[in-house]
C-alpha cells in the first residue's frame, strides 16, 4: 500500500459506454442511481473534471451528485488494517449494483478482453477498444487512490483535511478493486467520515481529473491520533528530497481554478511512485 442490460436497454448501455470513462462504484457513494436516485444506467460518476472552477470541480457539484448522498445509515466500511473493495467501471450498470450483477465482467466496459491486454504496437500504443481506462496496458495505468475527512457534512470537507491514506497502483484496470486501510486510522465521528475516489490518467486523451464522494466509516479502529492536516502534493521525480512527507492533498491538476500540483511540462502527476507517495 502506498498513501499518497435485455434488448433496447442492452443498445443503450453500451451506446453509453462507448463516451464514458470510469468511476468507483459500492454502497456509500453519492450519485447512486445518478442525481435523482433511480438511474440503473447512471454513468453521471464517470464523466472527467477539466477546465472547471473549484465550486463545480468539488465532489462532483457541476452534475448535482453532491446533493445526492447515499441513505443516512449507508456507508463504505473502511477495516481499520484490512482492505475494502470497490467496482471500476464505466457505467453502473456493468456493476452488482444494478440488474443484480447481470452485465458484470471483470472488465470495467462489462465486456470480455485477454489478461495481456494492451495497445497496438511496440511499445503499445492506447487500447482503442475502450478509451475510457485511458491507458496502454495494466503496467501504465496511472494509480487511484482514497481520501478522507473526518467530517460527516461535505460543508465541512476541505483540501486541507482531505487527506490520501490508500493508493491502489495500475488501476483502473479490472472491475473489482481492493484498496488497503491503514492500521492506525481512527474511528470517524458519529455520522461516519466523508471518502473521495481519485484518478488521475496518465495521458490517452484529455488531461482531466476525478474525485468521487462517498460517505465512508473505518471500522476496527483502535487508534486514537488524529489524521494530520493534508499538504498539497509535489511532483519530485526529478528531486527526490522535495517530496511532501505525510498526509497529502488529493491531486488538483487542469483546472480552471484551485491546481495545486505544478508538474514539469509535458509530465501527468498521479497517484503512482512518480514522487507523489
Amino acid at each position: 500500500m502506498r498513501t499518497l442490460f435485455i434488448g433496447g436497454l442492452s443498445a443503450l448501455i453500451h451506446s453509453v459506454s462507448t463516451n464514458a470513462h470510469t468511476a468507483a462504484y459500492a454502497k456509500g457513494m453519492y450519485c447512486r442511481g445518478g442525481p435523482n436516485g433511480d438511474n440503473q444506467n447512471a454513468n453521471d460518476p464517470v464523466v472527467p473534471l477539466y477546465q472547471l472552477s473549484m465550486e463545480d470541480w468539488w465532489f462532483q457539484h457541476d452534475r448535482g451528485c453532491d446533493l445526492a448522498p447515499p441513505p443516512e445509515d449507508e456507508f463504505l466500511e473502511l477495516p481499520a488494517g484490512g482492505s475494502f473493495e470497490v467496482e471500476l467501471a464505466h457505467n453502473q450498470a456493468f456493476t452488482t449494483l444494478s440488474f443484480d450483477g447481470e452485465f458484470t465482467s471483470e472488465w470495467p466496459d462489462g465486456g470480455d478482453h485477454p489478461e495481456d491486454w494492451h495497445g497496438p504496437g511496440s511499445p503499445p500504443d492506447c487500447i482503442q477498444e475502450d478509451g475510457a481506462l485511458h491507458v496502454q496496458n495494466e503496467s501504465m495505468a496511472a494509480g487511484t487512490a482514497f481520501a478522507i475527512s473526518y467530517h460527516s457534512e461535505l460543508s465541512e470537507v476541505t483540501l486541507e483535511n482531505l487527506a490520501v491514506f490508500t493508493v491502489r497502483l495500475h488501476t483502473p484496470w479490472k472491475r473489482v478493486t481492493s484498496y488497503d486501510v491503514p492500521a492506525a486510522m481512527p474511528a470517524c465521528p458519529l455520522g461516519g467520515c466523508t471518502c473521495a475516489w481519485l484518478w488521475v490518467p496518465d495521458g490517452c486523451g484529455e488531461p482531466n481529473m476525478y474525485m468521487q464522494g462517498f460517505k465512508c466509516n473505518v471500522t476496527g479502529a483502535t487508534a486514537t491520533s488524529p489524521v494530520a492536516p493534508a499538504r498539497p502534493p509535489v511532483y519530485c521525480e526529478d528531486d527526490l528530497s522535495s517530496c511532501v512527507q505525510g498526509a497529502k492533498q488529493m491531486i488538483v491538476w487542469q483546472q480552471a481554478e484551485g491546481d495545486n500540483i505544478e508538474p514539469s511540462q509535458s509530465k501527468s502527476p498521479g497517484y503512482n511512485p512518480k514522487g507523489l507517495e
